[in-house]
C-alpha cells in the first residue's frame, strides 16, 4: 500500500534536499508535484487541494525559509499534515460497562466483514477477552457456513441460527447467551449488499435497536478508492457508524482512500486488515503517526517491535543467548531464527518498517525471498549432525546436499563459507572480543580491562539479532 505515493514523495524530497537554500518557488514547485502524486494516488481533490494548501502556508515561512536545513523542515511538515489528516491520535474500541461490549460490522458485500469478524475476535482475544461472534448474515448461506469454520478454526464459538430467523433476533439470542455465559464481547457479523438499499439500511437501524452496540465498525475495501468514501460518507449518515476498517491494504498501491476518509467523514479509522489469512498478523490497529511515516519512507519500529512481543518466547530467548556465550550458534539456531523472523510477515514488509532502510524494501536484489527460501532449501538438506557441526560439509556432503535442493555445491559451499564467518564473529563477541591466537590477550572484566560485549547486551537485544 502506498508504494508509488511513498516513491513519488521521497522523490520530491530529495530533489528539495539537493538544493541546499531553498526559494519560495522551489517550495511551490514541490508542493506542485505532491499534489500530482497525492491525485495519482486516488486522494479527494478537496482534500489534496486543502492539504497542500496547509503544508504550503507554512512551508514558505520565514522560520522554515531561514533555517539551516529547510527541507528537513519541510519534510517535518508534510509528516505533521498526514497525521492530521489520519486523525492525530488512535483511538481505541470503546468498552461498554457492565459487558459485553457489542460490535457490530457493517458494509457492502465483498469487503471481508466476515473474515474481519474472525481477524477482530483473535486479536480481541490476544488481550483476554472472551469473545462470542455471531452469524447474522442470512442472507448469504456460505457466509454463516464461512464463520462457523473460522470459529472452530480459532476456537472461538459462534452463535447461529441458520437462515430461518430474523438478523435482529438472532442479535438479540446472542447477546442474551453472551451475558449468560459471562463473554467480554460479542461480535456480529451482519449482511451486505452489492449497493447501499433501503432495505440494508432499515435492518442495520433495526439490529441496533435490539442490541445497542457499543461500537458500529463500517468495513471498506481500500481497493475500490474514492468509491469507499462515498460509501463511507453514505454509512455515516443513516447508521451513525463509530469507526472505520480498512481492508485488503496490500492489494492496492495507491491507498487515496485511506487518505480521504478520515477528513470527508470526521470518522476516526480504528484498523487496518491485510490479506485473507487469518493468523493475527493482519489486522493492526490504525495509529496516524505510524502510517504517515510509513509513507514518507521513515519505517515504523513501534509496529515492528509490536509484532516482535506477539512471538517473543523468553525461555527460547533464554536457551539462545546460552548458546551464543558459549559460540554454539549452528545451523539449527539459524534455520529457528529465520522461521521467527518470517513469522513477522513478508520480509519486504519487515525491511519498509525499519527507519533508513525503507528505500531498500522493494530492491529484489537486495532483499529476496527466493534468496531465503534457498537458503532454507539448503538447510533442509543437511542431516541434523551437519546442521549442528558446519565444518563436516565439503566434498560429497556437499554434492548431496546440492543435489536435496536443487542448487548448486557451489551455492552450498558461499552459504557454509558465509555462515563460518558469522559462527567466528559470535565466538568473539562471547569471548569480549578477544583476538584469536598470536594476538594480544584481551583482559575481562575486573582486571581494569573493558567489560566483554556480550555482557553490554541485554538478551532481549540478543534475540533480535536473530528475529
Amino acid at each position: 500500500m502506498f508504494e508509488s505515493l511513498s516513491d513519488r514523495l521521497q522523490s520530491v524530497f530529495q530533489k528539495l534536499g539537493s538544493k541546499g537554500i531553498l526559494t519560495e518557488d522551489d517550495v511551490r514547485e514541490g508542493m506542485k508535484q505532491v499534489r500530482l502524486a497525492l491525485l495519482e494516488a486516488d486522494v479527494n481533490y478537496k482534500v489534496v487541494k486543502d492539504f497542500v494548501a496547509r503544508v504550503t502556508e507554512q512551508a514558505i515561512g520565514e522560520e522554515v525559509m531561514k533555517s539551516l536545513t529547510p527541507d528537513q523542515q519541510v519534510v517535518k511538515i508534510v509528516n505533521q499534515e498526514l497525521i492530521n489528516l489520519l486523525g492525530e491520535n488512535n483511538v481505541p474500541l470503546q468498552e461498554a460497562r457492565p459487558g459485553p461490549t457489542i460490535i457490530t460490522l457493517v458494509g457492502l458485500q465483498g469487503t471481508g466483514k466476515t473474515t474481519l469478524a474472525a481477524k477482530l475476535a483473535l486479536h480481541l482475544r490476544k488481550k483476554g477477552k472472551r469473545v462470542l461472534m455471531a452469524a447474522c448474515d442470512v442472507y448469504r448461506p456460505a457466509a454463516i457456513t464461512q464463520l462457523e469454520s473460522l470459529g472452530k478454526q480459532l476456537s472461538i464459538p459462534v452463535y447461529s441460527e441458520g437462515t430461518e430467523s430474523r438478523p435482529p433476533d438472532i442479535a438479540r439470542h446472542a447477546v442474551e447467551q453472551a451475558r449468560q455465559e459471562l463473554f467480554n464481547v460479542v461480535i456480529v457479523d451482519t449482511a451486505g449488499r452489492l449497493q447501499i438499499d433501503e432495505t440494508l439500511m432499515t435492518e442495520l437501524d433495526e439490529i441496533d435497536a435490539a442490541i445497542q452496540a457499543a461500537e458500529r465498525l463500517l468495513v471498506v475495501d481500500a481497493m475500490t478508492g474514492q468509491e469507499a468514501v462515498r460509501v463511507a460518507e453514505t454509512f455515516n449518515q443513516r447508521v451513525n457508524i463509530t469507526g472505520l476498517v480498512m481492508t485488503k491494504m496490500d492489494g492496492d498501491a495507491r491507498g487515496g482512500a485511506a487518505l480521504s476518509v478520515r477528513s470527508v467523514t470526521g470518522v476516526p479509522i480504528k484498523f487496518i486488515s491485510t490479506g485473507e489469512k487469518v493468523d493475527g498478523h493482519t489486522l493492526e490497529a490504525f495509529y496516524p503517526d505510524r502510517l504517515a511515516s510509513r509513507i514518507l519512507g521513515m519505517g515504523d519500529v513501534l509496529s515492528l517491535i509490536e509484532k516482535a512481543e506477539q512471538l517473543y518466547d523468553e525461555e527460547q530467548a533464554k536457551k539462545m543467548e546460552k548458546r551464543l556465550r558459549k559460540g554454539k550458534f549452528d545451523f539449527e539456531d539459524f534455520l529457528n531464527s529465520m522461521h521467527q523472523m518470517r513469522k513477522l510477515g513478508p520480509l519486504q514488509q519487515i525491511i519498509g518498517m525499519i527507519p533508513g532502510l525503507s528505500q531498500f524494501a522493494n530492491n529484489e536484489e537486495l532483499i529476496s525471498e527466493k534468496q531465503l527460501k534457498r537458503v532454507e532449501a539448503i538447510i533442509f538438506s543437511m542431516t541434523p549432525h551437519e546442521r549442528r557441526n558446519p565444518d563436516l560439509i565439503k566434498g560429497s556432503r556437499s554434492a548431496r546436499i546440492a543435489r536435496g535442493s536443487g542448487t548448486t555445491v557451489q551455492d552450498v559451499s558461499a552459504l557454509v563459507k558465509q555462515f563460518q564467518q558469522m559462527q567466528r564473529m559470535m565466538k568473539r563477541l562471547a569471548d569480549g572480543g578477544k583476538p584469536g591466537k598470536g594476538g594480544k590477550k584481551g583482559r575481562g572484566k575486573g582486571r581494569g580491562g573493558r567489560k566483554p560485549e556480550l555482557d553490554q547486551l541485554d538478551p532481549n537485544d540478543i534475540m533480535r539479532m536473530f528475529r
